[in-house]
């Protein structure tokens, strides 16, 4: 009857934790361990060959060599900041960001 009552002072003074879908979800920082893109604040898990796993990484800059979408979980490249465009220029070389 105790624990009744204490739950319901607690409702009432606004003490009880909001359901888990209404906490913010926090997103990793550059260079924390991630599995998936979505983790990233930046959008942009990329592998780590050396040890194997995988860091949250900054998006591509301009003239930075970028892939044009995420695939998968990881990637080797990160795709363009926002505003910039990967796309290659001469058939010859890697996709890299501009402004278009």
């Amino acid at each position: 009857m105790a624990a009744a009552l204490a739950l319901v002072a607690g409702i009432l003074a606004g003490a009880v934790l909001p359901p888990w879908s209404a906490l913010p979800q926090y997103k990793k920082k550059i260079t924390d361990r991630c599995f998936h893109h979505s983790e990233c604040y930046s959008g942009c898990c990329l592998m780590d060959l050396e040890s194997g796993g995988a860091f949250c990484a900054p998006r591509a800059r301009i003239t930075m060599i970028c892939l044009p979408q995420t695939k998968g979980a990881t990637n080797i490249i990160c795709p363009c900041r926002g505003g910039l465009t990967c796309i290659s220029k001469d058939l010859m070389c890697a996709r890299r960001c501009h402004m278009i």
